[in-house]
């Protein structure tokens, strides 16, 4: 089945104000580690797009959520002895906490473990399946058998078929680049167990994406949808056909159950992207918003997904296709962007660049890492490079060395010299209005999110600030008699001139520019379209806005997000069952542990696991039934030494009477290998 949808949205124009309506998500954070600066390009990229509409008085609302379920969440929690609710409540506190810090200022933060995304989820799902377009198949999955537990492809490792390389995944070979099936691998085991995965059936639900090809191949060529880079991928994808999508999990699983089908779970790529109607659902209950004003089929709302280009399939074809099966409205645009290198390289925990938001802001600005995305930061899927030096360098010159600057050459003689009031004249009409009239060019490029752009742009005019400054020095004029006048124009332009500055830069450094509308004495700043100078205002005395960027606070984030063996970065996976509780060593002290020669070993009829064991433990031999029949076979063990509890209390089973108890290790079955001591041990010596 096809179906038809509007496919000719363009953007509204920008170059005037307006009261638009606009809805902005980014990318939900998985809620299984910390935010590092890789993450935070897409959430100050999005958040700077959205202050600038907010200060172009648009309605604007940014939602976002902690992705919370899958099998990872699962495994964390149980490996550190919580529930998986506990998990993702304490991970939602910390990603909170950083994004506030960052000043990410979302409208909304939500947990996609709500009840809007459970009722979302299983309201699009029985849509798409009352319509046709859910399937249903038996699929073969690797199992593993100790945990009971279908296995993920990065559950599972081993070495790679094709070059042999130990350690790697079961979908891709990170030495090779090979990509391949978790069938393929040689020697392959369970991440979770070191257990052998076996191969098990089991039961599917798939989404028919190929039933949308003719919506998604109008969605994505439509003009302002898609970027043009990402535009041409979708095209290939499409061209080499649209495959199920496998949309269901079993149990055990961390999610939400499947309606009408028991043990089984919704894959969490499912209902991920639905938590951007649940967050946005979760804001219309606290302020009355109209949910379906924003998500409904005939919506006009401007709907934008800021998402990074490892996630394009999901965004731009599971997801319009979702939300048209479902009755939904599509995305207005998916805005993608490129992933971030240090110094460029791939950031590295071994040197130091796979850095933590939380260790940058230990000992750095927030603000300067959002100027500095942001004047690296176009419109494009590129990958952004972080530079130390090169940022330190564009931070101290532009924002400390440009900007702050006017404010404190300028600011002083006001103080001291007129009381702190600004001159009720306006000198330099032509240059202020050079400045407002840039507002129509800075605004084109933030609305593009050309964002590296407008901060040239705004720089320029730092440049042009600071040359008038420079030209009519005031520090000299205020040493002559007679020029106060002529003092006061000048250094009252510049502080006008640098509150259009910081006016520019507000979507960008919102604390500097919340502090200098508490210097200037002013109102929040809207945009400047119309901005007039302020005359005769009275301001209050200078304090430093910024200081500069000192590198040993660089070299002391590159330290503390170096690689720590002993303060690992994510919880290991248990493999092994758990040490159970504690004794006293008196209670350890009552267990007499004997070597012990195995003289005789028979089958004993009846018995499908038992072996019957005559063992010399010195002064004597005992009679032992052990349960080791399916990992040895009787003359194996003839004449091994071992290791037995010797003062067990004896048995009385069916076949006779057991003497002691032969120690081994392992999961059971074939997995069973008995003690054995070193060579010397002799039949009677004590274990201690």
């Amino acid at each position: 089945m096809c179906h038809n949808h509007e496919l000719d949205f363009a953007l509204p124009p920008f170059n005037s104000m307006s009261d638009r309506k606009i809805l902005v998500t980014s990318a939900l954070p998985y809620a299984n580690g910390s935010i590092h600066l890789g993450h935070l390009v897409e959430y100050i990229q999005t958040d700077i797009w959205v202050r600038f509409q907010k200060q172009r008085g648009n309605q604007c609302h940014y939602v976002c959520a902690d992705d919370t379920h899958g099998t990872p969440i699962m495994l964390r929690a149980d490996s550190e002895g919580i529930t998986p609710e506990e998990l993702v409540a304490q991970v939602e506190k910390e990603h909170r906490a950083d994004f506030d810090d960052f000043g990410i200022a979302f409208d909304n933060y939500h947990t996609t473990h709500s009840v809007e995304n459970k009722e979302f989820a299983e309201l699009i799902y029985t849509r798409l399946r009352d319509g046709g377009h859910i399937s249903k198949r038996t699929i073969s999955q690797a199992f593993d058998p100790v945990k009971n537990m279908f296995l993920p492809d990065r559950f599972i490792k081993g070495e790679c078929p094709k070059c042999g390389a130990k350690d790697q995944y079961g979908d891709n070979c990170e030495a090779c680049g090979a990509t391949y099936s978790p069938t393929d691998l040689k020697n392959a085991v369970s991440v979770v167990s070191g257990e052998k995965p076996i191969e098990k059936d089991s039961e599917h639900y798939f989404f028919n994406l190929g039933d949308f090809t003719e919506l998604l191949e109008g969605w994505t060529k439509a003009e302002g949808h898609l970027q043009p880079e990402v535009k041409n991928k979708m095209a290939e994808w499409l061209e080499t056909g649209l495959k199920q999508w496998d949309i269901s999990r079993d149990a055990p699983y961390f999610g939400f159950e499947i309606p009408n089908a028991p043990g089984k779970y919704f894959y969490v790529w499912l209902d991920a992207p639905i938590g951007y109607m649940a967050s946005f659902k979760n804001l219309c209950d606290k302020q009355g918003l109209n949910f379906d004003d924003f998500w409904g089929k005939d919506s006009d709302v401007e709907l934008y997904h800021f998402i990074g280009k490892d996630i394009v399939y999901f965004h731009a074809l599971f997801w319009p296709a979702m939300l048209t099966g479902a009755n939904f409205r599509t995305p207005s645009a998916v805005f993608v962007h490129g992933f971030l290198t240090v110094n460029g390289e791939k950031m590295s925990k071994s040197r130091g660049t796979f850095i933590k938001a939380r260790t940058y802001l230990e000992h750095l600005n927030p603000e300067y890492l959002r100027y500095y995305f942001a004047a690296k930061l176009t419109n494009g899927i590129d990958d952004l490079d972080l530079n130390f030096d090169d940022f330190s360098q564009r931070v101290n010159s532009d924002l400390v060395g440009k900007v702050v600057n006017i404010a404190s050459r300028c600011s002083g003689f006001i103080k001291k010299r007129f009381d702190g009031k600004l001159s009720a004249s306006h000198s330099e009409p032509e240059l202020f209005k050079l400045f407002v009239d840039a507002n129509e060019s800075i605004a084109t490029y933030y609305e593009d999110r050309e964002y590296g752009k407008a901060m040239r742009e705004i720089m320029a005019l730092a440049d042009k600030a600071n040359q008038y400054i420079d030209e009519k020095k005031p520090w000299v004029i205020a040493k002559e008699e007679g020029r106060d006048s002529e003092l006061h124009d000048i250094c009252s332009m510049g502080v006008n001139l640098f509150r259009l500055l910081v006016a520019y830069l507000k979507p960008v450094i919102p604390i500097l520019a919340e502090n200098t509308e508490d210097f200037l004495n002013i109102e929040p700043q809207g945009w400047p379209i119309a901005a007039e100078p302020l005359l005769s205002h009275e301001i209050k005395k200078f304090k430093p806005l910024m200081t500069r960027v000192e590198a040993d606070k660089i070299e002391a984030i590159v330290e503390a997000s170096k690689e720590n063996l002993i303060k690992a970065t994510e919880p290991k996976a248990k493999t092994c069952d758990p040490i159970a509780e504690t004794i006293e060593f008196d209670d350890f002290a009552k267990i007499d542990l004997r070597i012990a020669k195995i003289i005789k070993a028979e089958h004993v009829e009846g018995a499908d696991k038992l072996l019957q064991l005559t063992v010399d433990i010195g002064d004597e031999t005992r009679n032992i039934f052990a349960g080791i029949k399916s990992a040895y076979a009787p003359e194996d063990l003839e004449g091994k030494l071992t290791i037995v509890v010797a003062n067990l209390k004896p048995r009385k089973m069916r076949f006779g009477l057991s003497e002691g108890m032969v120690l081994a290790a392992g999961p059971g079955g074939k997995d069973l290998w008995v003690l054995s001591p070193d060579e010397g041990a002799q039949p009677g010596m004590r274990v201690k």
